[in-house]
Protein backbone atom coordinates (compact mmCIF):
# COMPACT_ATOMS: atom_id res chain seq x y z
CA UNK A 1 0.00 0.00 0.00
CA UNK A 2 1.31 3.63 -0.56
CA UNK A 3 0.65 6.74 0.83
CA UNK A 4 0.79 9.63 -1.94
CA UNK A 5 1.66 13.30 -0.31
CA UNK A 6 1.40 16.42 -1.92
CA UNK A 7 2.01 19.94 -0.32
CA UNK A 8 2.90 22.09 -3.16
CA UNK A 9 0.99 25.10 -2.36
CA UNK A 10 -2.06 25.79 -0.30
CA UNK A 11 -3.58 22.96 -1.61
CA UNK A 12 -2.78 20.28 -0.14
CA UNK A 13 -3.87 16.38 -1.01
CA UNK A 14 -3.04 12.88 0.37
CA UNK A 15 -3.90 9.31 -1.12
CA UNK A 16 -4.09 5.91 -0.16
CA UNK A 17 -3.64 3.61 -2.73
CA UNK A 18 -2.86 -0.38 -3.33
CA UNK A 19 -0.88 -1.16 -6.59
CA UNK A 20 -2.16 2.03 -7.89
CA UNK A 21 -5.56 1.69 -7.15
CA UNK A 22 -7.04 4.47 -5.33
CA UNK A 23 -8.77 3.44 -2.36
CA UNK A 24 -9.05 7.21 -0.03
CA UNK A 25 -8.38 10.62 -0.78
CA UNK A 26 -8.44 13.97 0.74
CA UNK A 27 -7.59 17.19 -0.53
CA UNK A 28 -8.16 20.33 1.53
CA UNK A 29 -6.98 23.78 1.58
CA UNK A 30 -4.42 24.08 3.90
CA UNK A 31 -3.23 27.94 3.41
CA UNK A 32 0.21 27.93 5.14
CA UNK A 33 -0.48 25.31 7.76
CA UNK A 34 1.26 22.63 6.65
CA UNK A 35 3.51 21.58 9.34
CA UNK A 36 0.33 21.81 11.74
CA UNK A 37 -2.00 19.85 9.40
CA UNK A 38 -0.19 17.68 7.83
CA UNK A 39 1.03 14.74 10.24
CA UNK A 40 -3.22 15.00 12.12
CA UNK A 41 -4.20 14.49 8.45
CA UNK A 42 -2.34 11.54 7.27
CA UNK A 43 -3.41 9.78 10.75
CA UNK A 44 -6.67 10.83 10.19
CA UNK A 45 -7.08 9.32 6.62
CA UNK A 46 -5.17 6.00 7.08
CA UNK A 47 -7.45 5.78 10.75
CA UNK A 48 -10.38 6.19 8.30
CA UNK A 49 -9.43 3.79 6.30
CA UNK A 50 -8.72 1.15 9.03
CA UNK A 51 -5.00 0.92 7.71
CA UNK A 52 -1.97 0.90 9.87
CA UNK A 53 1.77 2.30 8.83
CA UNK A 54 2.94 -0.83 9.39
CA UNK A 55 1.20 -1.73 5.96
CA UNK A 56 3.05 0.90 3.91
CA UNK A 57 5.13 -0.24 1.04
CA UNK A 58 5.86 3.14 -0.44
CA UNK A 59 6.11 6.89 0.07
CA UNK A 60 5.19 9.22 -2.72
CA UNK A 61 5.46 12.67 -2.59
CA UNK A 62 5.27 16.06 -4.67
CA UNK A 63 8.62 17.88 -4.82
CA UNK A 64 7.93 20.51 -6.58
CA UNK A 65 8.10 23.27 -7.53
CA UNK A 66 5.82 25.57 -5.16
CA UNK A 67 5.46 26.91 -1.98
CA UNK A 68 9.12 26.72 -0.08
CA UNK A 69 7.84 25.92 3.13
CA UNK A 70 4.89 23.37 2.06
CA UNK A 71 7.44 21.50 -0.09
CA UNK A 72 10.11 21.26 3.10
CA UNK A 73 7.24 19.98 5.41
CA UNK A 74 5.85 17.44 2.82
CA UNK A 75 9.27 16.01 2.13
CA UNK A 76 10.71 15.67 5.27
CA UNK A 77 7.47 13.72 6.49
CA UNK A 78 7.55 11.34 3.33
CA UNK A 79 11.68 10.41 4.21
CA UNK A 80 10.25 10.22 7.85
CA UNK A 81 7.71 7.66 7.04
CA UNK A 82 10.37 5.82 4.79
CA UNK A 83 13.41 5.58 7.26
CA UNK A 84 11.19 4.71 9.89
CA UNK A 85 9.10 2.32 7.76
CA UNK A 86 11.97 1.02 6.17
CA UNK A 87 10.09 1.36 2.43
CA UNK A 88 10.82 3.70 -0.74
CA UNK A 89 10.29 6.97 -1.41
CA UNK A 90 9.74 8.56 -4.81
CA UNK A 91 9.42 12.04 -5.19
CA UNK A 92 7.49 13.48 -8.54
CA UNK A 93 7.17 17.03 -9.97
CA UNK A 94 4.23 18.85 -9.21
CA UNK A 95 3.91 20.22 -12.22
CA UNK A 96 3.96 16.60 -13.96
CA UNK A 97 1.29 15.69 -11.47
CA UNK A 98 -0.64 18.89 -12.79
CA UNK A 99 -0.33 17.80 -16.46
CA UNK A 100 -0.91 14.15 -16.03
CA UNK A 101 -5.03 13.72 -16.28
CA UNK A 102 -4.71 15.51 -19.17
CA UNK A 103 -2.06 14.46 -21.53
CA UNK A 104 -4.87 11.93 -22.86
CA UNK A 105 -5.64 14.14 -25.39
CA UNK A 106 -2.33 14.30 -27.20
CA UNK A 107 -1.87 17.85 -27.18
CA UNK A 108 0.99 18.96 -25.30
CA UNK A 109 -0.06 20.01 -21.99
CA UNK A 110 1.41 23.08 -19.62
CA UNK A 111 0.87 23.48 -16.48
CA UNK A 112 1.57 26.73 -14.66
CA UNK A 113 2.51 27.78 -11.38
CA UNK A 114 2.96 31.22 -9.74
CA UNK A 115 6.45 31.87 -8.61
CA UNK A 116 6.58 35.54 -7.51
CA UNK A 117 8.29 38.63 -9.09
CA UNK A 118 5.77 38.54 -12.06
CA UNK A 119 7.44 35.17 -13.13
CA UNK A 120 5.72 31.73 -13.38
CA UNK A 121 7.11 28.15 -12.88
CA UNK A 122 6.37 26.20 -16.40
CA UNK A 123 6.84 22.76 -17.82
CA UNK A 124 5.33 20.64 -21.10
CA UNK A 125 4.40 17.48 -21.42
CA UNK A 126 2.98 15.28 -24.07
CA UNK A 127 1.64 12.20 -24.85
CA UNK A 128 2.64 10.25 -27.45
CA UNK A 129 1.04 6.55 -27.62
CA UNK A 130 1.62 5.00 -24.26
CA UNK A 131 4.25 7.40 -23.37
CA UNK A 132 4.82 10.11 -21.92
CA UNK A 133 7.66 12.75 -22.86
CA UNK A 134 8.81 16.15 -21.07
CA UNK A 135 9.25 18.80 -23.85
CA UNK A 136 10.44 21.66 -21.34
CA UNK A 137 12.43 20.82 -18.50
CA UNK A 138 10.32 22.78 -15.13
CA UNK A 139 11.72 26.47 -15.33
CA UNK A 140 11.27 29.88 -14.55
CA UNK A 141 9.88 31.93 -17.23
CA UNK A 142 7.20 34.90 -18.05
CA UNK A 143 4.14 34.61 -19.42
CA UNK A 144 5.25 36.36 -22.48
CA UNK A 145 8.07 34.13 -23.07
CA UNK A 146 5.10 31.25 -23.06
CA UNK A 147 3.56 32.71 -25.35
CA UNK A 148 6.52 33.62 -27.84
CA UNK A 149 7.33 30.00 -27.94
CA UNK A 150 3.53 28.38 -28.54
CA UNK A 151 3.26 27.53 -31.91
CA UNK A 152 0.30 25.07 -31.86
CA UNK A 153 -2.66 24.19 -29.44
CA UNK A 154 -1.74 23.70 -25.81
CA UNK A 155 -3.80 22.72 -22.70
CA UNK A 156 -3.26 24.67 -19.94
CA UNK A 157 -3.38 24.17 -16.76
CA UNK A 158 -2.36 24.38 -12.93
CA UNK A 159 -2.95 27.37 -10.58
CA UNK A 160 -3.55 30.12 -13.37
CA UNK A 161 -4.94 33.36 -12.30
CA UNK A 162 -8.03 35.28 -14.33
CA UNK A 163 -5.62 37.73 -15.95
CA UNK A 164 -3.19 34.65 -16.89
CA UNK A 165 -6.15 33.29 -18.68
CA UNK A 166 -6.76 36.43 -20.25
CA UNK A 167 -3.58 36.99 -21.69
CA UNK A 168 -3.01 33.68 -22.94
CA UNK A 169 -6.47 33.82 -25.08
CA UNK A 170 -5.52 37.19 -26.11
CA UNK A 171 -2.23 36.74 -27.63
CA UNK A 172 -2.84 33.00 -28.58
CA UNK A 173 -6.37 33.07 -29.18
CA UNK A 174 -7.87 29.58 -30.36
CA UNK A 175 -4.01 27.78 -30.07
CA UNK A 176 -4.99 28.35 -25.79
CA UNK A 177 -6.69 25.71 -24.69
CA UNK A 178 -8.21 25.26 -20.69
CA UNK A 179 -9.27 22.69 -18.61
CA UNK A 180 -12.48 23.04 -16.25
CA UNK A 181 -12.02 24.56 -12.59
CA UNK A 182 -12.71 21.14 -11.20
CA UNK A 183 -10.52 18.92 -13.10
CA UNK A 184 -7.68 21.91 -12.85
CA UNK A 185 -7.87 20.15 -9.03
CA UNK A 186 -4.33 18.62 -8.30
CA UNK A 187 -5.09 15.45 -6.64
CA UNK A 188 -2.92 13.18 -4.82
CA UNK A 189 -4.97 10.28 -6.54
CA UNK A 190 -2.99 11.79 -10.13
CA UNK A 191 0.27 11.79 -7.75
CA UNK A 192 -0.45 8.27 -6.51
CA UNK A 193 -0.80 6.59 -10.51
CA UNK A 194 2.62 8.47 -11.56
CA UNK A 195 4.93 7.14 -8.48
CA UNK A 196 3.74 3.58 -8.73
CA UNK A 197 4.52 3.45 -12.31
CA UNK A 198 8.18 4.15 -11.07
CA UNK A 199 7.96 1.70 -7.92
CA UNK A 200 6.24 -1.06 -9.81
CA UNK A 201 9.96 -0.73 -11.82
CA UNK A 202 11.71 -0.53 -8.91
CA UNK A 203 13.12 2.64 -9.35
CA UNK A 204 12.83 5.15 -5.84
CA UNK A 205 14.82 7.96 -4.98
CA UNK A 206 17.70 7.96 -2.10
CA UNK A 207 15.84 9.24 0.92
CA UNK A 208 19.32 10.74 1.86
CA UNK A 209 19.46 13.03 -1.57
CA UNK A 210 16.44 13.71 -2.55
CA UNK A 211 15.45 17.07 -2.09
CA UNK A 212 12.41 19.53 -2.72
CA UNK A 213 12.55 21.27 -6.56
CA UNK A 214 13.44 24.82 -5.74
CA UNK A 215 13.12 26.34 -8.99
CA UNK A 216 14.47 29.87 -6.95
CA UNK A 217 16.31 29.71 -4.14
CA UNK A 218 14.86 31.11 -1.12
CA UNK A 219 16.09 34.72 -0.15
CA UNK A 220 18.77 34.96 2.70
CA UNK A 221 18.29 36.93 4.99
CA UNK A 222 21.05 38.64 7.12
CA UNK A 223 21.34 38.27 10.30
CA UNK A 224 21.58 42.06 12.19
CA UNK A 225 24.52 42.66 14.77
CA UNK A 226 23.63 43.27 18.08
CA UNK A 227 23.54 47.15 17.76
CA UNK A 228 21.34 46.97 14.72
CA UNK A 229 24.21 47.52 11.77
CA UNK A 230 24.15 45.06 9.51
CA UNK A 231 27.95 44.05 8.04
Amino acid sequence: MELSIDTSSSIASLALSLDEKLLAEITWRCGQNHSVELVPSIDALMVKSAVDRSVLTGIIVARGPGSFNGLRVGIATAKGLAYALKIPVVGISTLQVEAFPHLTSGLPVCPIHNAGRGEIAVALFQRQGQQSFRLWEEHITTLSEVVSKVTRETIFCGEITIEQTQILRDKLGTKALFVSKASSLRRAGFLAELGWDRLQKGDSDDPVTLQPLYLRLPPITTPKSKSGVTG
